[in-house]
């Protein structure tokens, strides 16, 4: 699929018409890719993907992908645009912020693997759009995903509350 561009400037709009992106409810917007085969071994439980993966993208007009967790681990890759923060916290609390860019002799990150269990928020930091793609594994199911209520998140991390509260 081409992507139309005028020059290395690729419009937001025109990259979610053409990738067929729609709103995601974190914020943003996401296609899903790839869906595996399912998993149908685990004790009668409802079979899974083993694996899936989307498109999902940031801009200027929706920054922000909410607070949330996964059950399952989630490798996301940065696939173009502007630099990305990502807030991630662990079950226990710990903080950690990571930028996913092109510029890797800043810092900025290509690839970020996001354990199970761990709250996670993304925010368009540069740029008008970023675009990443992600794997997860086992596949997705909204029935193991959960949104943050932001008394959680104060409570997990009160020392970060006012720089990340606008996540929740």
């Amino acid at each position: 699929m081409a992507i139309t561009h005028t020059g290395n400037f690729v419009n937001s709009t025109l990259l979610i018409e053409q990738l067929g992106l729609e709103p995601h409810p974190e914020g943003g917007f996401f296609k899903r890719t790839y869906t595996a085969a399912s998993d149908t071994s685990v004790g009668g439980k409802t079979a899974r993907p083993y694996m899936t993966s989307i498109f999902y993208l940031l801009e200027a007009n929706a920054p922000v992908g909410r607070m949330h967790s996964n059950r399952s681990d989630i490798v996301h890759y940065w696939q173009g645009g502007g630099a990305l923060r990502y807030t991630l916290i662990s079950p226990d609390g710990e903080f950690e912020q990571i930028v996913m860019g092109a510029d890797v002799a800043a810092g900025e990150q290509l690839q970020l693997t996001v354990k199970g269990g761990w709250w996670k928020a993304s925010e368009l930091i540069s740029g008008e759009y970023g675009l990443i793609s992600e794997a997860v594994c086992p596949g997705f199911d909204y029935a193991d995903h959960q949104f943050a209520s932001p008394h959680l998140i104060q409570s997990l991390c009160p020392m970060h509350w006012q720089d990340i509260k606008h996540l929740c």
